[in-house]
């Protein structure tokens, strides 16, 4: 069953993609998101009844504008001071939100909402220790900031830091739960192997991983 937002999200990923080819598209450094979507869609309580882990994903990418509104819902900005759509710890943002998909990692801006390139190659399979990881068309990697926590010890960071990291996943479970899309969010992760292939610097390090996508039928 195709979404109203899927209808539209297709007809827009179809006039921003038109003319480009395929190898300008996997050279770009910075990718156009459209406009979030922040109006309609499904009643929180429905959306909370449909919430599921699914493990199984078919290979068929996110349109753009879906992606969009997917990220918007994760942790964009929803208010002229800037603040986010999900709640973050004494008011200090310590987390980023990558995209690992098949032509590349992307960094989300929330502030211009676009994703610049950060790798250029496909590091899917590295985002968790089961098979699924590396063919789901998206894997949202959460970085933390250690350096922002300057008065929490260091063992106390990655604690502070996955709290947020849980708010922002739950929102990336509703919002799939609204759009027909599949998620899971997971913590069985290589960390150390991940951040190495991510080239993280100074005190950055990855809380969790959550793959997204449509369900495999």
């Amino acid at each position: 069953m195709i979404t109203r937002r899927e209808a539209s999200a297709g007809l827009l990923s179809a006039a921003v993609f038109a003319g480009t080819s395929a190898q300008a598209a996997s050279e770009a450094i910075i990718m156009q998101l459209p406009a979030p979507q922040t109006s309609g869609g499904m009643p929180l309580m429905q959306a909370l009844k449909l919430r599921h882990s699914t493990r199984e994903y078919a290979d068929r990418p996110l349109p753009l504008p879906v992606l969009s509104d997917l990220l918007w819902a994760a942790f964009g900005v929803n208010r002229p001071s800037g603040d986010r759509t999900a709640p973050y710890w004494r008011h200090i943002m310590v987390i980023d939100v990558y995209a690992a998909m098949a032509d590349g990692v992307w960094f989300y801006d929330p502030k211009a909402h676009l994703l610049r390139k950060h790798l250029s190659v496909d590091i899917r399979a590295a985002t968790g220790q089961q098979d699924f990881v590396g063919s789901a068309p998206l894997n949202l990697i959460y970085v933390a900031h250690g350096e922002r926590m300057h008065d929490v010890p260091p063992e106390g960071r990655r604690l502070y830091a996955s709290v947020d990291t849980g708010f922002i996943g739950q929102n990336v479970y509703l919002f799939c739960a609204s759009e027909g899309l599949a998620s899971v969010f997971r913590g069985a992760v290589d960390y150390k192997k991940l951040e190495k292939v991510m080239q993280l610097e100074g005190e950055q390090f990855v809380t969790f991983a959550q793959t997204v996508g449509y369900p495999k039928s």
